[in-house]
């Protein structure tokens, strides 16, 4: 299948059984401003645009949220085992954004989708919803462009200061996205400090 828009990538989203009870079961707990994001959105585009049969396997399914009034880590954790309690076999991951600045020692998020927007490759800043009518939403920050042609390259926010892009260089080595992908492009950082 080609995927030439955000339109044909929620068509894709919306075709995957596995991937819309994913979001159901996101749904259901009810967070404010929630997503399912990075490696959940992308490798689903990747793995479809190399032919791949089977779905590769993720280290996790990464649900987001956003809630100022409570940045108890420990709510995070009855979430997921909430959502573990619903769907064992799945490697859920639940953070809220409105604390994840204080993790990453950097200015607080205003919302999911910014905090999406400074993820550190464009492929990977990618989210997807449920609106009230159980339609797919889609939030691409940087667009689909990147993870569509297979371009693997950092955000705006990771060229921006060395230990960022020192992050990003990290990345690409740790995770061997094109031993799995071969198809893919490594851009190195154009650093801008």
């Amino acid at each position: 299948m080609k995927i030439e828009s955000q339109q044909d990538l929620i068509q894709l989203v919306e075709d995957d059984p596995w991937m819309m009870e994913i979001l159901r079961h996101a749904k259901s707990l009810n967070l404010p401003d929630w997503w399912i994001c990075a490696g959940f959105v992308r490798s689903k585009i990747w793995d479809t645009l190399h032919g791949f049969v089977d779905r590769t396997p993720l280290p996790d399914v990464d649900v987001i949220y956003y809630d100022k009034s409570n940045l108890n880590e420990e709510v995070e954790k009855l979430l997921e085992m909430k959502l573990k309690s619903i769907h064992p076999d799945i490697p859920w991951s639940v953070k809220n954004e409105a604390r994840m600045h204080l993790v990453n020692n950097i200015p607080p998020y205003s919302s999911s989708v910014d905090a999406i927007s400074k993820f550190p490759e464009t492929a990977t800043a990618l989210g997807l919803t449920l609106d009230e009518h159980n339609n797919v939403v889609l939030a691409a920050p940087w667009g689909i462009e990147d993870a569509i042609n297979l371009i693997l390259k950092p955000t705006p926010y990771f060229t921006e200061e060395k230990d960022r892009a020192r992050v990003y260089e990290q990345r690409i080595s740790k995770k061997h996205w094109q031993g799995i992908w071969s198809k893919l492009t490594v851009y190195p950082i154009q650093r801008t400090y």
